[in-house]
């Protein structure tokens, strides 16, 4: 769960809960705040330390997780259900580490793969295939569903996923990945039954670059202002950054912190959680929504399966916490939202969300936003006048080395590094941001004057049609310098490219694992 997208979660991008290391936790009370009236009085006692304090998967907890049931009677997404909304017709789009056909995503259309941009995409039978486990999780938190056959749903169990593969094995991607990935979901946002309009992405950097020249600033801008709704975590650094993670930082998104339930579906139990990150009281999480110990699907055999057996939760279910998981949870609500209420623009649906949000009982603007996510009362209240946002806009011409914030993708000790992509081409955002402007920067399967992927829906997997592939030899992984040394004589032994890894803390820690992608 830390594929620090602050180094995915891309080299040098942080997911709010990817990583598998925990940050250092704080005192038991530390950050917290009140639950209102309720707690201590109805609400079980919390936050020991037997409980969730730092972000990863759960393996020590000893406290009771919470159910998908709990995060939805919360969030008062039982009342769009009961009016007959589930999220249906309404794609969501989930940058990540693919998705596994496991329960609850197996069901006929739930699942359109997009093109698979990782490192694995050249290696059968590896492609679209989740093997690390983050994707998966975020997926069943966002529409998964059992159907007649099971008792497990997401937040929109009537919504489909267009998943878009960036991380493998490891966790290990890069921004440049990240920034390919958003153009496709922009430019075929609209293809025939896609209809994406949620964007999710449960990781971030720690860049320091100003939004208004950062790349993946402006990627997630771009989407945005192209009408789709895009869920940024907020950051799993709790008071260490001093800020929301990249891309949380741009204001037009809709970045989301998380808060601890406490082993109760009472809103009044509720606290922010210690881990998640604070804004510098300019730009603030938008809202908070449940993100510690989230009970979603497993993907065994998975990286984080195989490392945090504790985490295990009655055989088919994972038990996480982090920023990535509360982003998960507010896609889905996005969606369950625009599935009863189409017309609503991104400005509007933040607007709804913002205004119609719970305090919590101590207000902390930099720690909660405005509050809990209450899909159930944006569900029948009117957009709030003034609701269109006009805050300076992204250029996207900055640095795409500052971007990584720290983090490199490597393979064999190589690190990508500087103005250059994945595929070792030049990096130059100027020529880029345009192209992404106008939802033109993929001709065909080619980005940024390389080919990354097929062009067409014509290639096959366990999700039926999908994405077609394409073969990179001589020209991708294999041949293409960073550093002269370039990828030759990189191996694949089983689930991963042998040399792959990152370079400085890695994801653990804060993000996928370390000081990269916070989850």
């Amino acid at each position: 769960m830390r594929r620090r997208l602050q180094g995915l979660a891309a080299a040098g991008v942080a997911t709010a809960c990817l990583g598998a290391a925990a940050l250092a936790a704080p005192p038991a009370s530390a950050g917290l705040l009140s639950g209102g009236l309720l707690g201590g009085l109805l609400c079980p006692v919390t936050n020991t330390l037997t409980g969730v304090l730092s972000a990863g998967w759960d393996d020590g907890a000893t406290t009771t997780p919470s159910t998908m049931s709990d995060v939805e009677s919360v969030i008062g997404a039982d009342q769009l259900y009961s009016s007959g909304y589930t999220g249906q017709g309404i794609g969501v789009a989930l940058i990540d580490s693919g998705v596994a056909p496991v329960q609850g995503l197996t069901g006929t259309g739930k699942v359109i793969n997009g093109p698979d941009l990782s490192l694995e995409s050249q290696s059968s039978p590896y492609p679209y295939l989740d093997d690390y486990g983050h994707g998966t999780h975020m997926a069943g938190i966002i529409a998964g569903n059992d159907g007649s056959s099971g008792t497990f749903q997401g937040v929109a169990p009537g919504a489909h996923l267009v998943v878009l593969k960036t991380a493998a094995f490891t966790g290990a991607v890069d921004v440049s990945q990240i920034l390919a990935a958003i153009d496709w979901v922009v430019q075929h946002r609209n293809d025939p039954g896609m209809n994406i309009r949620v964007l999710n992405l449960s990781f971030g950097t720690e860049s320091l670059q100003s939004y208004q020249l950062d790349p993946i600033a402006f990627a997630v801008e771009n989407a945005w202002k192209h009408g789709i709704v895009t869920v940024v975590s907020a950051g799993n650094d709790g008071t260490n950054h001093g800020s929301l993670t990249d891309p949380a930082v741009d204001p037009y998104v809709l970045a989301v912190g998380a808060a601890n339930l406490n082993e109760s579906n009472l809103l009044g139990c509720a606290t922010v959680a210690p881990f998640s990150s604070r804004g510098n009281g300019v730009r603030n999480p938008d809202i908070i929504a449940p993100g510690v110990s989230i009970v979603s699907l497993r993907d065994p055999g998975s990286y984080i399966d195989d490392n945090h057996p504790g985490a295990v939760v009655n055989t088919r279910f994972f038990r996480g916490s982090g920023t990535s998981q509360a982003a998960a949870v507010a896609s889905g609500a996005v969606a369950l939202l625009l599935s009863a209420r189409p017309s609503l623009t991104p400005d509007q649906v933040k607007a709804l969300f913002d205004s119609t949000a719970s305090p919590l009982g101590l207000l902390d603007g930099s720690a909660e936003g405005h509050g809990m996510l209450q899909v159930g009362s944006a569900f029948g209240a009117s957009v709030p006048w003034g609701s269109t946002q006009s805050f300076s806009s992204a250029a996207g011409t900055g640095s795409l080395e500052t971007a990584r914030g720290g983090i490199h993708v490597s393979m064999n000790g190589v690190a990508l590094t500087g103005e250059q992509d994945i595929m070792g081409s030049p990096w130059k955002g100027s020529v880029w941001a345009p192209l992404s402007a106008k939802a033109s920067a993929w001709t065909g399967g080619t980005w940024n004057g390389r080919v990354w992927s097929g062009s067409c829906w014509c290639g096959t997997s366990w999700a039926g049609t999908t994405w077609s592939g394409a073969g990179w030899t001589g020209a991708g992984w294999t041949g293409a310098g960073w550093t002269g040394a370039g990828w030759t004589g990189a191996g694949w032994t089983g689930a991963g490219w042998t040399g792959a890894g990152w370079t400085g803390a890695g994801w653990t820690g804060a993000g996928w694992t370390g000081a990269g992608w916070t989850s």
